[in-house]
């Protein structure tokens, strides 16, 4: 081994000879299960697994994770028939089906240049139709334009759905016609949505063009009804939309960390491997807020078709789910995108890499609120839709909300004195540094867009009625009207600048006090405010008019030093 293997940590001429055998391969397309919470979306993943084990041996469940390694053989048997129906040719490996545990995750999977899936699986509970988070789903769909096919769950929960007919297509049309008119009815209530949003949508078997329309597959994850016809629909979207994007063109490994998990004292990543291979003991480069971490891959366990387990490889290529042993003393955030190398050369020129996306995807503002959230892809997501609708950020960070983030945000301006934290908490320890800031927190994202939006309306009024409230200076000529000397003196003034108060004290150019504004009178009505280019009368208790004021006298309110400070601040 030379010393620059040695070094950097490569896996020597076997990944060499991997990549030489791999290159040019196509890989399995990434699949991203999305939607509304409690739409069935991991009921779905499990059924996908349940289905695909059932005819495999017992006893080989270790553990659940996150990600689905779907083999094309395993395809092939669940839906041969379909693939003929629909003309469709399985050229690729396989599925890597990503489930998104709670909506936020979503926002999680992104990568270099946009989102992390080739292919989404948008869940909607057929009975509720389109929600929030859908649409949350649906607008980082769009703004990616990453295809997407539709799974209409919970079918066997329509009143009198009974599974009749052994294909979809068949037990639709086999239904009695009470129940095929509810099952119409919210089928084109979705269909209306969609199209709002720009989709054009239809029942999977009417979809003549994957480029045009989107497929919506009714299913039940319960039963298991549809999802056989789902993934001929993906299979028909990776054919159409994905060809050469599949090809594995790189040597070097890239990914992104999904989650990072404690376990016996040790922590690893949980990284979906999207580009090339990754082997034990090779350098890794991890991204960052500082310095991009640089480290070695203790051990390397690949997910097993069917997610059920994790089994230890020396090497493993793209797309794969992996965990990695990576020992660092710095913290490793999910969301952080990673890259193998196999020289020094390889290791600095990663470095610049990631400190570049990093730094591009967190671009700040010198004033605004501050952000706060659970992944850098959270993060980026926000920060995309923060600006979008015109607001500015300072700070932005992974991870709960700290006091130095309630420090910056007390040292902002009061309109910018708001901390979103996306699916982070507030501290209790922290809680006592909260009194001027107001901190809005929420697993989801239109709803901080609201809760800001709303906070920012009723901050901009308290602000104005703050301004209106501000006592301006006020400069008055006395006029040459006297109605009463003494007792109190009662006389016309002119406002020649700011506003005229009951309750003000005036002075004269020399600085000398006179007297506090008892009252103020315009065509014999009491009034509360004299403004600028306004002849009024005013009383004054203490004053004898000939001795302290004449007529023709310049007088100026008296500016306190609490009220010098408000106004100094508006």
């Amino acid at each position: 081994m030379s010393s620059t293997q040695t070094t950097a940590g490569s896996s020597g001429h076997g990944a060499q000879g991997s990549w030489r055998a791999a290159q040019g391969k196509i890989r399995q397309p990434i699949v991203t299960v999305a939607g509304h919470v409690d739409h069935g979306k991991t009921s779905l993943l499990d059924r996908i697994r349940g289905t695909s084990v059932a005819k495999k041996e017992a006893g080989s469940i270790t553990q659940r994770i996150s990600c689905t390694i779907l083999p094309a053989e395993q395809i092939e048997k669940l839906a041969s028939s379909l693939l003929k129906k629909f003309n469709i040719q399985l050229g690729i490996p396989g599925f890597l089906l990503i489930d998104t545990p709670g909506h936020a995750a979503f926002t999680n999977l992104r990568r270099r240049g946009g989102s992390l899936a080739d292919l989404v699986i948008l869940v909607i509970d057929i009975r509720d139709g389109i929600m929030e988070q859908t649409v949350e789903c649906i607008d980082i769909l769009k703004q990616e334009k990453t295809p997407f096919v539709v799974a209409l769950n919970k079918i066997d929960a329509l009143s009198g759905w009974q599974q009749r007919a052994p294909s979809l297509s068949e037990n639709i049309k086999a239904q009695p016609e009470y129940v095929r008119k509810q099952f119409d009815e919210k089928l084109y209530a979705i269909v209306g949505r969609l199209g709002e949003m720009g989709f054009d949508s239809d029942l999977f078997e009417r979809v003549g063009d994957f480029t045009r329309q989107v497929p919506l597959v009714p299913i039940s994850a319960k039963t298991g009804e549809g999802v056989p016809e789902l993934l001929v629909m993906l299979a028909g979207l990776s054919q159409k939309f994905l060809g050469k994007d599949l090809l594995l063109k790189e040597r070097r490994a890239r990914g992104t960390v999904l989650e990072v998990v404690k376990d016996k004292g040790m922590t690893f990543l949980e990284t979906v491997i999207y580009e090339g291979i990754i082997a034990q003991n090779s350098t890794v480069v991890v991204g960052s807020f500082d310095e991009p971490i640089v480290s070695k891959v203790r051990t390397l366990f690949e997910a097993q078709p069917f997610g059920k387990s994790f089994k230890p490889v020396k090497e493993a290529s793209a797309a794969t789910f992996l965990r990695m042993q990576i020992p660092s003393d710095q913290e490793i955030l999910p969301g952080m995108p990673v890259i193998g190398t196999d020289s020094e050369k390889e290791v600095e020129e990663a470095k610049k890499e990631l400190k570049k996306e990093v730094e591009e995807a967190i671009k700040l503002d010198k004033e605004g609120l501050v952000l706060k959230a659970d992944s850098l892809g959270s993060l980026e997501a926000l920060l995309f839709q923060l600006k979008k609708e015109g607001h500015h950020v300072s700070r932005a960070g992974v991870g709960n909300i700290s006091k130095a983030d309630l420090a910056h945000a007390t040292s902002m301006q009061p309109i910018d004195q708001v901390i979103l934290g996306f699916n982070v908490a507030l501290e209790e320890k922290e809680m006592q540094y909260q009194e001027k800031v107001k901190v809005l927190l929420s697993p989801i994202i239109y709803k901080l867009m609201e809760e800001l939006g709303a906070w920012k309306e009723e901050k901009e009024k308290e602000l104005l009625k703050d301004r209106l409230d501000v006592p301006m200076p006020c400069k008055l000529r006395i006029l040459p009207y006297v109605f009463r000397q003494r007792k109190p003196a009662v006389f016309g003034v002119r406002i020649e600048a700011g506003k005229l108060k009951p309750g003000m004290e005036l002075m004269s150019q020399d600085g000398e006090k006179v007297d506090e504004v008892k009252g103020i009178q315009h065509e014999s009505k009491n009034i509360n405010i004299a403004e600028r280019g306004k002849e009024v009368a005013i009383s004054m208790p203490k004053v004898t008019f000939g001795r302290q004021v004449k007529e023709g006298d310049i007088l100026f309110s008296v500016l306190h030093e609490k009220e010098y400070k408000k106004l100094e601040e508006n």
